[in-house]
């Protein structure tokens, strides 16, 4: 199996996104190169991209890594038991951009591909991947142009693949034991390769390539919005919510701390100031309170 060529787009798109963002924010981010020696039940290279107390951005992060190990996690399994154990190989794109202006979103954005090598069988090959959006003050505009542009990006794979891929999104970027969305979503899929291995990657590339389209535009217009201690505060509450979940439920990061990954670019992603409260609600009809009421509940946004 080839996989060349989704490692030099994977790559190629690390590059593109990181170049966009340090031209937004003017500040260079710091590179990272590692690698993982063979010997060990996990092996490959990587390179992080970061870049922390920035114009625009208090935390940010790009990662490249590509991986090979000799039997897959738990995470990468649970609805392919069949594959448990098997030796594999991982590679993918993963971002986590946080603002320091909290009326800017934090977003998320991933494209991967892994393929498993069960013993006396074929292999198998499956796409994964997405983007979403995750607001501390919310505006319809930016949530109609960031499902807008992950639609259009989907649209030539298929007219199905959006909305179940939107309701997908909705369904795992979800707290369970908080009862409540981490934010208002995007697109997001796994475990696919029902459109072959060309057209599957050619849908992963097309959700890559998207992304500083949806995000950017947005960037641009919210990060010159003044505000105070009172919205940096709300900020940091919510972004409690972002760590609970990348910590308990998010697959990407158990697959990195189960497989024996690189721990510091796999919790890149984690924001820089969170708080916590104890049974604490925004002030009714607060713009704090209206997130909650209109927009951290499913949407048709890009139908609006």
């Amino acid at each position: 199996m080839n996989t060349q060529p989704v490692r030099d787009y994977l790559r190629d798109l690390q590059r593109r996104i990181v170049e966009a963002m340090q031209a937004a924010d003017g500040t260079p981010f710091l590179t990272d190169r590692w690698v993982r020696e063979p010997g060990g039940s996990l092996e490959g290279e990587g390179l992080t991209q970061l870049l922390e107390e920035g114009g625009l951005l208090e935390r940010g992060g790009c990662s490249f890594s590509h991986v090979k190990g000799s039997a897959l996690p738990p995470s990468a399994t649970q609805d392919r038991p069949e594959l448990a154990g098997a030796p594999f190989e991982a590679m993918g794109v993963s971002l986590v951009f946080h603002p320091r202006n909290p009326y800017v979103p934090t977003v998320h954005m991933n494209v991967r591909m892994l393929a498993a090598f069960p013993r006396d069988e074929e292999f198998v090959t499956w796409f994964g991947g997405g983007m979403d959006l995750t607001p501390y003050y919310g505006f319809e505009d930016d949530a109609r142009h960031f499902h807008v542009t992950c639609r259009n990006a989907l649209a030539p794979f298929g007219h199905d693949k959006f909305p179940r891929f939107k309701r997908w999104c909705d369904e795992y970027f979800f707290l369970k034991h908080r009862d409540e969305p981490r934010g208002i979503g995007g697109v997001f899929f796994d475990d696919f390769n029902e459109l072959g291995f060309d057209a599957s990657f050619a849908m992963t590339r097309a959700v890559g390539d998207a992304f500083t389209q949806a995000y950017l535009p947005i960037v641009q217009r919210r990060r010159d919005v003044p505000y105070g201690e009172r919205e940096r505060d709300f900020q940091a509450y919510r972004r409690g919510r972002y760590v609970e979940f990348n910590l308990v439920f998010d697959r990407g990061t158990l697959f990195g701390l189960q497989s024996g990954g690189r721990t510091e670019a796999i919790l890149m992603s984690m924001p820089p100031l969170v708080r916590w409260r104890y049974n604490w609600a925004p002030e009714p009809d607060s713009p704090e309170a209206r997130l909650y009421s209109d927009f951290m509940r499913p949407r048709d946004w890009a139908d609006e």
